[in-house]
This record gives structure tokens, C-alpha cells and sequence, in this order.
């Protein structure tokens, strides 16, 4: 992870390479992140939603969601659920 004002980088390492996984937005609230997906075909990041439909979750949350997309793996979202309310 790298830090730059209120953004986080995500990033996973291998022995040969180190890839972007995602970028957190800090909102003021140790609990509450937004999430931005790291689009390799345009070297960028896409705001997304979480899984739950929410614009902001926790970066367990966002780390799950970001694995999930390039693990291909959309069990890591399995203790995601939408609002009840």
C-alpha cells in the first residue's frame, strides 16, 4: 500500500511484478471507504460500488471486491450483502 493525500493504493506483489489492485478514498471515517477498481486497458481507476450497493464499505470490503474481480472469484464477496433497509 502507498499513501497520497486522502488516497490509498492498493497493490498486490509477486516475485517478478507488483499490480494495482484498487484505490481507497478516504471519507473521514476509519470504518467508511470509497472504491476505485484499477483498469489495466485504460492505466486507471473506475469509482465502482461495493458488492452490497453501497458507494462505501470497508477496505476488507474493497480488498475482497478488488481480489474478486482479478481472481476471478466472486466468492470472496460471499459475507457481502445488500441493506435491509
Amino acid at each position: 500500500m502507498r499513501h497520497r493525500g486522502v488516497f490509498t493504493y492498493v497493490e498486490a506483489t509477486t516475485d517478478t511484478a507488483t499490480l494495482p489492485l484498487c484505490r481507497l478514498r478516504y471519507v473521514g471515517s476509519a470504518h467508511h471507504w470509497q472504491v476505485a477498481i484499477y483498469r489495466a486497458s485504460h492505466d486507471d481507476y473506475q469509482e465502482s460500488i461495493f458488492p452490497s450497493g453501497l458507494p462505501i464499505g470497508t477496505c476488507q470490503d474493497a480488498l475482497d471486491l478488488a481480489c474478486g474481480l482479478y481472481l476471478n472469484d466472486p466468492t470472496a464477496w460471499h459475507d457481502l450483502r445488500p441493506p435491509t433497509n
